[in-house]
């Protein structure tokens, strides 16, 4: 498991391109019947990525947990991004479609991921923090999710937001997931932009066309940097950092955050005219 510390302000200014990527961008999440993970210190956030090709994939207990299985004292969110896939979760079992949700509960124990099809294999994201309770496993499907129709097409953000793990669906001790999924002709995404400094929050770019990008902004709002996103891509957002993008065309995007609250609303905006 790859481990990124934490980055203060005034010293993530000073990093170059390289560095900035280095320490800010998660490549390479999907690799063929194996488990991803990258361990952030922002908030003890473990991104991960599983895609089962020819065999069942088992969720690993890396070393650096300390713990007698991942699950533990965490929580996870895992969303699949790819062809139709199953989990199997302490004897339960879950069927899930492109878009779909599934919660982990603190104390699974037993975590197990497969694909339908090896030619269309699942890709599995997921998210996992610490936990101080235990919340029940729960699936959500993407037809079944909160949908929010947010922005216009003049601004080129018309998008629809979709909640899954939230205070008000999925219950979870910290994590707070959902996606964002732009319509044709739109590019923009989390404008107006926004700090909070009580969470972390992690973007994850799908549906990127090969021969596109998205270039994702962050910084602190007088101290603006950039990030070139392909497909499948994620950046860590410290609390203290801006976080939203321009594609050269439309894309989606799952949001996931831990750390003080759960208030999805709990954001400090930034005025666009302000932004260096």
């Amino acid at each position: 498991m790859e481990i990124r510390f934490q980055q203060n302000p005034e010293s993530a200014v000073a990093l170059n391109t390289e560095q900035l990527r280095r320490h800010f961008l998660v490549q390479e999440l999907f690799r063929p019947d194996a488990v991803h993970c990258v361990y952030t210190h922002y908030d003890r956030v473990i991104i991960g990525g599983v895609m089962p090709v020819t065999a069942s994939v088992p969720l690993p207990n890396p070393d650096e947990l300390k713990a007698d299985y991942f699950l533990q004292r965490r929580e996870m969110g895992i969303f699949n991004v790819g062809g139709e896939g199953r989990i199997k979760a302490d004897g339960q079992q879950f069927s899930l479609q492109k878009g779909d949700c599934l919660y982990l509960g603190k104390e699974t124990r037993e975590v197990v991921f497969e694909s339908q099809h090896s030619e269309r294999p699942a890709l599995f994201y997921f998210l996992s923090a610490p936990a101080h309770k235990q919340y029940e496993t729960q699936y959500l499907s993407r037809d079944r999710a909160t949908a929010l129709k947010l922005g216009e097409a003049a601004t080129s953000n018309k998008r629809t937001l979709y909640k899954f793990i939230h205070e008000d669906g999925i219950r979870s001790c910290q994590l707070v997931m959902g996606y964002t999924e732009l319509e044709p002709g739109c590019v923009w995404n989390s404008v107006p932009p926004h700090t909070h400094s009580r969470r972390m929050e992690v973007y994850f770019y799908y549906d990127v066309s090969e021969n596109h990008r998205v270039f994702h902004f962050m910084g602190e709002p007088m101290q603006s940097r950039h990030l070139v996103v392909a497909n499948h891509e994620a950046v860590i957002s410290p609390p203290w950092s801006l976080h939203f993008g321009c594609g050269t065309s439309n894309y989606g995007f799952i949001w996931g955050m831990a750390g003080e609250n759960q208030q999805f609303t709990d954001m400090d905006p930034v005025a666009i005219a302000d932004i260096e």
